[in-house]
């Protein structure tokens, strides 16, 4: 299984991709927040499915529970669809997202297949992806460069007995801590963003940050073959100390702070004229 976060209009959603089954599932959740823009899409979803539990539906009947990141930054077990199963979702929620989620789901089917076929389709997807968004080159390529970076992090960990989820999100808020001054869930308030990806909206300068911090990282835990937890745990503060240092320097130097509450979150206007657009 492999966890991953999709983005449909600025909005984040979770998914997990299974090898064997080759398919795609999504969190439901987060489709019924995309179609409904309710502000408790769980609430929203367990009354929906109550309902449809009753009457019979498939929808629910197919809902698998699979762990996917929460807001807290643990591996929880979520209600999942597959494309099948979420297009069957979307016919049971009056909304006007409704085409433009349906387009999406098939087009994620699609695009899983020719990275299949060759990988760096992946790649350029993102950079499309990121440029659609409004995103300048120059921040499309430091992104670029620290997903590079903290891939490289993510893959000693795995080989150095630290298990995915809940280890990882351990060891990536310890060295985002030190580095930032804030947790991973602070510096997301800081900047107004709920389910939304922490790194695609930072500023370039944290970017940079981050990527030192998890460069450091995983340079030390190899230099002392730190394995498991506890060990890695000692790499992180330490790596994540040596960015804190650097940016401390900068801040003296600029007289700016680095860790900053901007976004890349669209405006109430921009939302409203992109609805009128879809309306027409």
């Amino acid at each position: 299984m492999k966890n991953e976060i999709k983005i449909f209009e600025q909005n984040n959603i979770r998914s997990v991709y299974d090898e064997d089954q080759e398919k795609w599932y999504f969190s439901v959740v987060d489709i019924i927040a995309v179609l409904t823009e309710s502000k408790d899409p769980a609430t929203y979803w367990r009354v929906l499915k109550k309902r449809l539990k009753e009457e019979g539906n498939e929808t629910v009947t197919s809902c698998n529970g699979l762990k996917m990141m929460s807001k807290d930054g643990k591996m929880r077990k979520t209600d999942a669809l597959d494309v099948e199963g979420c297009l069957r979702l979307v016919q049971s929620v009056p909304s006007l997202k409704a085409e433009p989620v349906k387009l999406w789901l098939a087009k994620v089917g699609y695009e899983r297949m020719k990275e299949m076929a060759d990988p760096s389709t992946a790649i350029d997807r993102a950079r499309d992806t990121y440029k659609k968004l409004g995103r300048s080159e120059k921040w499309i390529q430091q992104r670029m460069m620290g997903q590079e970076t903290r891939n490289k992090l993510t893959d000693y960990w795995k080989d150095h007995e630290i298990k995915e989820g809940e280890e990882f999100a351990i060891l990536t808020n310890i060295i985002h801590q030190e580095w930032s001054g804030l947790s991973v869930k602070e510096h997301k308030n800081l900047k107004g963003l709920k389910s939304q990806n922490l790194r695609d909206h930072m500023s370039e300068a944290e970017l940079i940050f981050t990527a030192l911090a998890e460069l450091s990282t995983r340079q030390i835990a190899e230099s002392e073959n730190a394995t498991g937890l506890d060990e890695n745990k000692t790499s992180a503060k330490k790596g994540g100390k040596i960015a804190r240092e650097a940016r401390e320097k900068l801040e003296l130097q600029t007289g700016q702070k680095v860790v900053i509450d901007n976004n890349f979150l669209p405006t109430k206007k921009q939302k409203l004229i992109k609805d009128k657009g879809q309306t027409k």
